[in-house]
């Protein structure tokens, strides 16, 4: 089998499976004769917020306060996603422009 056709078949076999753990849920869940486990319920409640949790520590793990730029451009973004979330309530927005900040801090400020 050739390199492109063992991607192809890679791409698929994920897309199909993606595909299936979005839909799935949706499958078991969605009747109106059957309600929501309560582990399911605590899940979606505090799942998402301990993974942003997670994330954010992972990316500030290299972080060094006594080494120039001192965490300035991921401290001015991260109070900017905070202030932005807050404010609009738009998780894209501010994901969205404290990224784009990020990148401007980094490649042209504090570069």
């Amino acid at each position: 089998m050739s390199d492109f056709m063992s991607s192809v078949l890679i791409i698929a076999t994920m897309s199909v499976v993606t595909i299936l753990l979005r839909v799935l849920p949706f499958i078991i869940f969605d009747r109106a004769d059957r309600e929501v486990p309560g582990w399911i319920r605590f899940l979606g409640k505090y799942l998402p917020p301990a993974l942003m949790s997670m994330l954010i520590i992972y990316c500030l793990r290299g972080l060094s306060f006594t080494a120039s730029p001192y965490g300035i451009p991921e401290l001015l973004c991260i109070a900017l996603a905070a202030g932005l979330h807050i404010w609009k309530g738009n998780v894209l927005l501010s994901i969205g422009v404290s990224t784009v900040l990020y990148m401007v801090l980094v490649q042209a400020v504090f570069a």
